[in-house]
């Protein structure tokens, strides 16, 4: 797939290669959705790649992948039978203790080797210590390439031992031409509800249709502009986002609320913008809790709700 906003960051990492001193840690930062993994991959090829050397099509032996691993033997076992499947919270040291083995040995196909993390925001804080230790004495020929959707995660340490290389948010064409090659049956109402929730993420519009959570933004606008005071609206968003609801549909939730209350807080002035500010920090808050704390689904979404309806009940009573 062709991404329009990877035209800069591409030109800076050829750039980089092409100069004699290519820097052994990148941070790749925005937002979910912006194509950061697939860049990721394939600036890594680029990297690893030497004349006359032949290159795999396929998992290239030079190039390793962190990212979650199953949550359990089961999730293994669907992972495995190409099934969806649920990951565990966070990546773990013993992942960055398995790849730093690796390190003490010498590349399989050529000179150069890539590490990519991805999303190294997700680290558990002893496996943030433990690469830090890589990113201080790297190995000859050896390169990490982070995926950050919230930079401000990483430790400080990390983040100095980096070049950061940011990408930006996709324009609403960009995003409806992508989502029409990808998802050629989708209805145009549904397509241009998903690009004005996404907030420049193909991701977040692309989640948009295939969770089908057009309902639930509308909801969510309800609840910010007219406050819940019987809480019928949160119940009636809680139904429609289950109680039974799996991580990943939760996580496009918060996501969603973020991006609708980050709108509206553009649109808005004085104390009502303050309110929405204020709700948009504790999403952010509740957002970043969540992958790491055991939760009812169900009291997670009433609490968006109430995030929500607290925002618009602030605006009312400030503008009494």
């Amino acid at each position: 797939m062709d991404w329009p906003n990877h035209t800069r960051p591409r030109r800076v990492w050829r750039d980089a290669i092409a100069g004699q001193r290519m820097h052994h840690g990148w941070i790749l930062a925005g937002k979910a959705g912006l194509g950061k993994r697939e860049f990721a991959l394939s600036a890594a090829r680029e990297l690893v790649a030497e004349a006359g050397v032949p290159q795999p099509n396929s998992d290239h032996p030079d190039i390793i992948v962190l990212t979650h691993l199953p949550k359990d033997d089961n999730e293994e076992k669907k992972k495995q039978d190409g099934k969806s499947y649920q990951v565990k919270r966070n990546i773990a040291v013993a992942q960055i203790r398995a790849m730093q083995q690796r390190l003490t040995m010498r590349p399989t196909l050529g000179a150069r080797r890539v590490i990519i993390i991805d999303p190294a925001d997700d680290l558990e804080t002893s496996a943030s210590n433990a690469l830090l230790k890589s990113l201080e004495e790297p190995p000859k020929g050896t390169f990490f390439i982070l995926v950050a959707h919230r930079p401000s995660r990483l430790l400080p340490t990390i983040r100095s031992r980096c070049r950061t290389l940011r990408f930006e948010a996709l324009k609403d064409e960009e995003i409806e031409g992508m989502l029409r090659e990808s998802l050629h049956d989708a209805e145009p109402e549904a397509v241009r509800a998903a690009i004005a929730a996404a907030g420049g993420s193909f991701g977040a519009a692309q989640k948009f249709l295939e969770r089908d959570l057009g309902p639930i933004a509308k909801l969510m606008e309800e609840i910010v502009v007219q406050g819940d005071p019987s809480l019928s609206l949160r119940g009636r968003l809680s139904a429609g986002i289950g109680n039974r609801a799996d991580r990943a549909r939760i996580q496009s939730t918060l996501d969603l609320a973020r991006i609708i209350v980050a709108r509206e807080a553009e649109q808005s002035q004085g104390v009502r913008q303050g309110a929405l500010i204020e709700t948009h920090v504790a999403l952010v808050e509740l957002a970043a809790q969540a992958p790491t704390y055991n939760f009812d689904p169900g009291l997670l979404v009433i609490e968006i709700g109430s995030l929500l309806a607290r925002a618009a009940e602030a605006s009312e009573r400030a503008d009494a």
